[in-house]
């Protein structure tokens, strides 16, 4: 089965779909291994003029599958898994057409993180979203932090991370994380917001979405998420991390 299951409509917009609702579309490793094809098929594909990312169900992304990663405990055991879902979040954060994170409900932990590397994000009226990883006593580990930083105020990003609490979709577009918030169907809300906003064609949307790359690039992104993927990896392997873990588990 499809773990990120795609559709592209006639207007060039890849719809992409995290398709894990049995586990709150949760990343796996086999998630990682669609993730990365994606993104390698759209950098290929002039036609493509916008991509959609939502999760299949009621959840948009529980972030990583802790069942999966939970028998990573050190340092070396961790940063490889890590790493390579910030490579894969840089990446999509410099892809070169703009990005629509559609949160049709709850975001949390690398959810979030998936969402603060798209351009805009929308959500549903009765979603949450949260940066609710200090609960497990590490920090944003696949580079979250410094994609937040360069989409929202400092202080609205030190209250999202440093809080690790949940927040209404409403609160979430008062402290700038959110844009829209659809009150109505949220997939024919988005397609509405698509028709309206996005006009120019493939090849325009590209050179505007690869200016901002470009700053990106020059300030240093990539190495400020490599050292933050390593502050998380030393973390994990802390008896706090797994202790908070265990705890989880047995809720």
């Amino acid at each position: 089965m499809k773990k990120l299951l795609r559709r592209l409509d006639e207007r060039g917009v890849l719809w992409a779909t995290l398709n894990r609702p049995e586990r709150r579309n949760a990343v796996d490793y086999d998630m990682m291994d669609e993730f990365e094809q994606l993104i390698h098929e759209i950098k290929h594909l002039p036609h493509v003029k916008a991509l959609v990312i939502t999760g299949a169900g009621d959840a948009f992304c529980a972030g990583g599958d802790l069942q999966q990663f939970h028998a990573l405990r050190t340092t070396e055991e961790a940063y490889p898994m890590l790493q390579r879902m910030g490579t894969v979040l840089y990446d999509l954060m410099l892809l070169p057409v703009p990005t629509i994170a559609l949160l049709n409900g709850t975001a949390v932990g690398g959810g979030c993180e998936i969402a603060s590397a798209c351009d805009y994000r929308f959500a549903a009226h009765t979603a949450t979203v949260g940066f609710v990883q200090g609960n497990l006593a590490i920090t944003t580990g696949w580079g979250g932090a410094a994609m937040l930083l360069e989409k929202v105020r400092h202080d609205e990003a030190m209250t999202l991370l440093c809080s690790a609490r949940r927040f209404t979709a409403h609160d979430a577009k008062d402290l700038g994380f959110i844009q829209e918030v659809f009150l109505d169907d949220v997939m024919l809300s988005c397609d509405k917001w698509i028709e309206e906003m996005l006009i120019p064609r493939a090849e325009v949307l590209r050179a505007y979405k690869e200016s901002a790359a470009r700053r990106w690039e020059a300030t240093g992104l990539r190495e400020r998420m490599v050292q933050e993927i390593r502050q998380c990896a030393q973390l994990w392997e802390g008896e706090a991390h797994h202790e908070a873990v265990a705890a989880f588990f047995r809720r």
